[in-house]
């Protein structure tokens, strides 16, 4: 009776361990993502730069990360004028998840609000 408690043990470490190996990347990604979108947010509401141009540069970086997004996914939308307005960076994707005998598609979101402060 123990050593079956124990391959029942070991068997869902394992698949834990499984997933964990599969999941973890996307949300990691994610993560820097959406940091990496907070940082350029800081600086690009005091910059000059059009909507169309914020949008290639948030691009370039989700392709640095091997985010499946393409431009069209990511909204950009600059209120007021520079330094005194806000600026709104959103970016919906979904990461294909290929688990072995459960593949499943997850939805991911990354984006922040900065406000200029002049």
């Amino acid at each position: 009776m123990g050593t079956i408690r124990f391959a029942i043990a070991v068997a869902l470490i394992g698949a834990v361990v499984l997933i964990g190996i599969y999941v973890i990347p996307p949300y990691f990604a994610n993560y820097q993502f959406e940091d990496d979108i907070k940082t350029e947010a800081m600086t690009l509401t005091y910059t000059s730069k059009s909507e169309e141009e914020i949008r290639q540069i948030i691009y370039k970086r989700a392709n640095d990360l091997e985010i499946p997004l393409s431009p069209q996914q990511i909204r950009v939308q600059r209120t007021g004028s520079m330094g005194s307005g806000s600026l709104v960076i959103e970016a919906n994707y979904t990461v294909h998840v290929n688990l072995p005998g459960y593949p499943f598609d997850l939805p991911l979101q990354a984006g922040t609000k900065n406000k200029g402060i002049y």
